[in-house]
This record gives structure tokens, C-alpha cells and sequence, in this order.
């Protein structure tokens, strides 16, 4: 009869111990997506900022800056539920400016192009590679979420689901190849 409870303690003490490090590294997790998803913010501002002080530059032509413009002040001021969309549109206002390597020799050789060209080149290939840390996060999340015993032991509190950041993030072919 001892040695029965012994045993079912043993077995008890190992499953709370295995629930609490499952918990420990969910916890663990949810903070890896915040940190990315902090990074992620901070290279699509820094995007939208590049982005918009090279329209204000004089250095393309008007109807490329004020496209620019426009597309990057809506990425900065959208709300988190059109925050995808207005990413996108600011991608593919970037690959239209941009779709030609002459504009991009263009903006290189003004007075302050290069650097301005250089920087929003850094920029547009950082946002991809943000962007994937934080969705291999919340992929890693959401699959240890999907195992029973985090749903039937609620080890995941109350945190929200882990949502991915989906948008059009390819950069610009003529600008990142030059750079290449």
C-alpha cells in the first residue's frame, strides 16, 4: 500500500514537473513573440521613415514622391487591423518607384542619393527577414498551443493566440540587387 502511494506521489510530482516546464517554455515563447514582433514594428517604422524622407528629398520625380509619401504616411498611421494591408501597399509602392534600375541610378546619383538609396535598401531587406523571425515565433507557439495538455491543462493563462504578420514584404528587385 506504501510503496502504491510512493509511487502514484512520484508519478504526480514528474507530471506537475513536466506541466511546468511546458508552461515555463510557452511563457518563454509568448515573450520570443513579443521581442520579434517589437523588432518587426521597429524595421517597418524605420521603412515608412526612410521611405518618406526620401519623397521629401527632391530626389525622385514628383508623381514617384508623392506615391511614396503617401503610401509610407499610411503605413505609419494605420490602425493594427489595416496595419497588413497598409505594409503591402507601401511593398508594392516601393516596387513600382523602383522597378527599373534607372530610377534607382537615378536617386544614387543626387546630391545625397546614395546614402538615402543605401539606407532604404538596408531597411527593405531587414523588414523580410523581421518579419519571418516573428512568424517562426508564433508558428512555434501556436504548434506547442495545439498539444492537449496545454488546452486541457490552460497552461497558456490567458494569452492571446498568437496571430503571424502577413503582408507583401518582396523588396524592390532593382534596388536590392544593385546592392548585391
Amino acid at each position: 500500500m506504501t510503496a502504491t502511494l510512493i509511487w502514484i506521489v512520484v508519478a504526480l510530482v514528474a507530471v506537475g514537473l513536466y506541466l511546468s516546464w511546458t508552461a515555463g517554455r510557452l511563457d518563454r515563447l509568448h515573450a520570443r513573440i513579443d521581442a520579434t514582433r517589437a523588432a518587426l514594428d521597429a524595421q517597418l517604422v524605420r521603412r515608412a521613415s526612410v521611405t518618406q524622407e526620401l519623397a521629401t528629398s527632391g530626389v525622385l520625380d514628383p508623381a514617384a514622391s508623392i506615391v511614396l509619401y503617401e503610401a509610407a504616411h499610411a503605413a505609419r498611421q494605420a490602425e493594427e487591423e489595416q496595419r497588413e494591408v497598409a505594409e503591402s501597399e507601401l511593398s508594392q509602392a516601393l516596387r513600382a518607384v523602383f522597378a527599373e534600375p534607372d530610377q534607382v541610378e537615378a536617386v544614387r546619383e543626387a546630391p545625397g542619393g546614395e546614402s538615402a538609396a543605401h539606407e532604404l535598401t538596408e531597411t527593405v531587406r531587414r523588414v523580410p527577414m523581421a518579419r519571418r523571425f516573428h512568424n517562426d515565433a508564433v508558428g512555434a507557439a501556436r504548434r506547442l498551443r495545439q498539444h492537449r495538455k496545454v488546452r486541457w491543462f490552460r497552461l497558456a493563462g490567458h494569452a492571446p493566440f498568437p496571430m503571424a504578420f502577413e503582408m507583401d514584404d518582396e523588396p524592390p528587385a532593382a534596388l536590392v540587387d544593385r546592392a548585391a
